[in-house]
């Protein structure tokens, strides 16, 4: 599998982009900017992306959205209840004094259990809320990696202090969505370095 990690915007988002070396059919998980970047590495590896998928509404996850879908003609994945965000992300920007980009609407919502597939690979969405209501992981079982978004990070979790979060939910998604996965399945988050599930189980603070 192709899995190629790119850190864009002013956030320092993990841009995911991940496709199959035989139908050169491929995804592109939270463009949260520098859509040029993320455009040319999934053109160096010719991958042809049918379908933009964000982890979560926030601004710094959505921002390349919109460049990305027009260039390869992509359909939008986002859950519904973070579908409103989309459409506000430039004010969410301007709020913190950044410049921010809105978003497209989705063009189907993820839900939990959805089997997202690309070529001959496949992953799973998990809904994992708390961080915001509509938070999402993408679990490839077979390649034993899940991308995690603001849910989950090396050796911390997303923030629960912003409209939609909320710290318990966030720890009880955390408990019943990740931590039963298999320890050695490597975890990609929405920043910062990979870590893996057995080592967060095990050294995580906030459990």
């Amino acid at each position: 599998m192709i899995f190629e990690v790119l850190v864009v915007g002013h956030l320092a988002v993990n841009c995911y982009i991940l496709g199959c070396e035989e139908t050169r059919e491929g995804v592109v998980v939270d463009a949260g900017g520098d859509a040029d970047r993320i455009i040319a590495v999934a053109e160096r590896h010719n991958l042809k992306i049918g379908q933009v998928i964000t982890t979560h509404g926030h601004f710094d996850h959505v921002g390349a959205n919109l460049p990305v879908m027009q260039h390869f003609g992509a359909r939008l994945l986002v859950h519904a209840a973070d579908a409103p965000m989309l459409e506000r992300a430039a004010d969410a920007a301007r709020a913190y004094g950044m410049q921010g980009e809105n978003s497209p609407r989705p063009d189907t919502f993820l839900a939990e259990g959805m089997e997202i597939t690309f070529g001959t690979y496949s992953m799973a969405v998990l809904h994992t809320p708390g961080h915001t209501q509509g938070g999402c992981c993408f679990y490839l079982a077979a390649e034993k990696k899940i991308i995690t978004g603001d849910t989950l990070f090396a050796d911390s979790i997303g923030r629960t202090d912003l409209p939609g979060g909320s710290h318990e939910q966030l720890l009880e998604s955390i408990r019943t969505k990740l931590f039963t996965l298999p320890d050695d399945v490597n975890a990609y988050p929405g920043h910062g370095p990979e870590t893996t599930i057995g080592h967060e189980k095990l050294h995580n603070p906030y459990f």
